[in-house]
């Protein structure tokens, strides 16, 4: 093989000089990785060599340097006239005819060993992409289907040219690197048949958060162009990785993406027509692009990669629905995540506007400004910096804009779209896959996107105020009781595990049900008999569970995914789940809710918590909770999770809960399960030691001690003022509980709104003994440094 021409198995990552470090990656893995199982498709590299003889040979590199002399990179109008001009001299230029021979010779050799109906990618790789403190998302061309060395050829051609895209101009500029100091090689690469199966995008690392635990992989049907593009919203999967090492089940979480459209070959031929969008029926759409057994592969083939480099990956892969194979297509360094410090930065809105739209939310802030509807990119000229870019989707040739706005808004994409991989690496907020923000959203209206409230991204009316504050979390003073959170949306969970901690006091199942079902427990176990007395409530029923085999796995496997992914994010330290507390009106919200809720005068003093569990109407549903909390224990062996019982209004209740678990296989006492009883009602307290012959101990509920202690709704505006658990009857409450569970050497915490609140009080209850408070999440840094300073150090710690 010449200098010109380098096939995929003699490269590594020491030839980042000559093939870039795409096409460095594709032989490192194919060198070291295969005997490892990852597979990747065989091909070749042009080398940089190759690239620089076809510019000096040609005396391009003469006319392309004066035509870059003094060009000002923020004209923008002036920087797409000269790379328009630059790249068709590239393209209309032949080889040099040693080079040309050189390509063609390894192509026969590759299209030899293919098959005849193979078709090629053909790649770009500069030589300063891809590397750590130079990463850029698709600033060169890819073309898919190439079929022929006359389009090989051209297609070459076309990526050598995709230097000079204003994009990569502009980067180069921005970044200081000298234009001639970068070239380019061309990958030409077998396909993967992923048209007929599916493809996309997986990071070692979660990519909002940081969390280093799990592999976060997209993925929808056709070409993985679509979800790079951000043209699909993909289905989204993570999987926990020290499950996946002990070969347990690991799929922490399951989300079905729209997938309304997929890349497919075409019957054309010639250079980028030869592939196209198409529409997916919309039963295929609503179901996975995966089956779990493919996620595990995915996952497992992520480990290698990233163990291999020893450093957090962003991996593309295709699914070729021929052989039902997976391969790799790239793997380079993930950049962003992999760099973030310490520093946990927080953004809080302080008031809501009518929300305007509505997606996936990227990079944890917020922004706000004039809104700026572009429809091509000919328009880029009008944008103005700080407004919010709202565009149907982005591709690369956006990115001299987007550096400008102070947040970015599409219709279309996923969590590994363009927009999202440069909103992140601008540390701008953005909201992807809205749907219709074009259509809803007008040019020149005031809002406020934010990006800081879990998976969903909102765009608000008018321009809110928020805050912005920073905590280093590398080092805490120790106290004398542990520190924990209240968590109860998964889709924060990784986020706020960030934050120093001794675990997780408070998982509340119910907002857990809320949010990952959204549907009557009942509806779904009789949902044969909706279909016959409420036809269309069981249609809305049937359109959300599609992706599943049967209603009860939809409730079971999406309970189990929200716990597992809260025990995960804090894994080791412990989880306390609490079992649902929905009141009988809250449970009336739900889908179908009204079908199977009675109407109570009082629901927060009614039919709720322990007695629930154990009436004949609910038994089934507390049984599939039980089956949930099991396999995230047992299978997952997630056995940080401990279980909380809520409203347990006398012992023989308690007594009757403990052994409706048991028979559920959810044993007190074995396996490491411990059981927790809320303590939150006066009789709790009065005899403690009666309820803690079935309890390992308590986490206490200030909110609903406080009301049944005073006597007052604390849902009626009308009382209000005189709710304060601070109150010396509470307080009487409160020291009775903990004394009684210190006596016994059982768990003692408190889990309600108080602590958070009310910093005199977390004072008070560290002076009597408390072994952890769980606090809101916004309030752990402030309260565990206030409780520092007034002498609550010496004995707890970090976690």
């Amino acid at each position: 093989m010449t200098q010109s021409i380098r096939w995929f198995s003699q490269l590594g990552m020491s030839d980042l000089e000559q093939v870039g470090g795409k096409n460095a990656s594709l032989g490192e893995m194919v060198s070291n990785l295969s005997r490892l199982g990852v597979q990747v498709p065989d091909g070749f590299a042009t080398t940089a060599e190759a690239y620089r003889e076809f510019l000096g040979a040609t005396g391009l590199a003469e006319r392309i340097d004066e035509r870059l002399s003094g060009l000002d990179t923020e004209d923008t109008l002036a920087l797409a006239e000269a790379g328009r001009e630059i790249r068709a001299l590239v393209i209309e230029q032949p080889f040099p005819a040693g080079l040309e021979e050189d390509i063609r010779a390894a192509y026969e050799e590759l299209a030899a060993g293919s098959g005849e109906e193979a078709s090629f990618a053909v790649r770009s790789s500069a030589t300063a992409e891809d590397l750590p403190d130079a990463s850029f998302a698709g600033q060169q061309e890819t073309f898919l289907n190439v079929r022929g060395i006359d389009d090989v050829l051209l297609a070459i051609r076309e990526v050598f040219a995709s230097l000079y895209n204003d994009r990569a101009i502009a980067y180069r500029v921005h970044h200081d690197f000298e234009h001639a100091a970068v070239a380019l090689s061309a990958g030409v690469q077998k396909m993967v048949r992923s048209d007929i199966g599916s493809s996309g995008v997986m990071f070692t690392v979660d990519t909002e958060s940081g969390f280093d635990q799990a592999v976060f992989i997209t993925s929808a049907y056709g070409l993985g162009e679509g979800v790079v593009q951000g043209a699909v919203n993909p289905d989204e999967f993570y999987v926990y990785k020290p499950g996946l090492r002990e070969d347990r089940p690991a799929i922490l979480k399951r989300a079905v993406g729209e997938k309304a459209t997929k890349m497919v070959y075409t019957e054309d031929s010639g250079v980028g027509r030869s592939v196209a969008f198409v529409d997916v029926d919309p039963a295929e759409s609503a179901r996975l692009s995966l089956t779990d057994e493919q996620v595990l592969a995915l996952a497992r083939h992520a480990l290698v990669i990233e163990e291999h480099y020893g450093r957090p990956m962003d991996i593309e892969w295709g699914l070729d629905g021929a052989d039902g194979k997976v391969y790799i297509l790239q793997a380079r360094p993930e950049t962003v995540q992999s760099r973030a410090g310490t520093t946990v930065e927080k953004y809080v809105l302080a008031e809501r506007g009518a929300v305007r739209a509505e997606g996936r939310a990227i990079g944890a802030k917020i922004g706000a400004g004039a809104v700026r509807v572009l429809d091509r990119i000919d328009r880029m000229h009008e944008f103005q910096p700080g407004e919010v870019l709202v565009a149907d989707m982005t591709d690369p040739d956006w990115e001299p804009i987007m550096k400008r706005a102070s947040a970015i808004v599409t219709n279309r994409g996923g969590r590994t779209c363009h927009a999202a991989i440069i909103a992140r690496e601008l540390g701008i907020p953005a909201v992807v896959g809205t749907g219709s923000a074009t259509r809803e959203l007008a040019d020149g209206e005031e809002v406020t996107v934010s990006a800081a409230e879990g998976d969903t991204g909102y765009v608000y009316e008018g321009v809110l105020d928020f805050s912005v504050s920073s905590s280093e979390v590398d080092s805490m003073p120790t106290l004398r009781t542990k520190i924990m959170m209240n968590v109860g949306n998964p889709e924060q969970a990784f986020g706020f595990s960030r934050l120093p901690n001794a675990g997780v006091g408070l998982a509340r199942l119910e907002f857990i049900v809320n949010r990952q079902i959204g549907i009557h427990p009942r509806a779904l176990l009789e949902l044969d008999r909706l279909e016959g007395e409420e036809p269309e409530v069981a249609a809305q029923v049937r359109e959300r569970i599609a992706a599943y085999d049967s209603p009860r796995e939809y409730f079971v496997q999406r309970v189990a995914e929200g716990v597992a992914t809260i025990a995960a994010a804090f894994a080791p330290e412990p989880v306390i789940v609490r079992m649902s507390d929905f009141k009988s009106n809250e449970y009336a919200n739900l889908l179908a809710g009204t079908l199977f809720e009675p109407e109570e005068e009082n629901p927060m003093i009614g039919y709720r918590g322990a007695s629930r569990y154990l009436s004949e109407d609910f038994a089934e549903c507390f049984a599939m909770e039980c089956e949930a909390l099991r396999f995230v224990r047992e299978d997952m062996g997630l056995s940080n999770v401990k279980i909380m019982i809520p409203f347990v209004r006398t012992p023989a209740e308690g007594k009757g809960v403990i052994d409706l678990m048991a028979s559920h296989g959810l044993v007190r006492g074995e396996k490491d399960l411990q059981v927790i009883m809320m303590c939150e009602i006066p009789s709790n307290a009065a005899t403690p030691e009666l309820f803690l012959e079935h309890f390992d101990g308590f986490s206490i509920g200030s909110n609903d001690m406080t009301q049944l202690t005073l006597g007052l709704d604390r849902d009626s505006s009308l009382v209000a003022d005189a709710f304060d658990e601070r109150d010396p009857a509470v307080k009487f409450m409160l020291s009775r509980a903990i004394e009684a569970c210190r006596a016994q050497g059982k768990y003692v915490g408190i889990c309600g709104q108080g602590p958070s609140d009310h910093p005199d009080l977390a004072e008070w209850l560290l002076d009597q003994g408390i072994a952890s408070m769980s606090l809101n999440p916004d309030t752990v840094v402030d309260t565990w440094l206030r409780l520092a300073r007034q002498g609550g150090g010496e004995v707890g710690g970090q976690g």
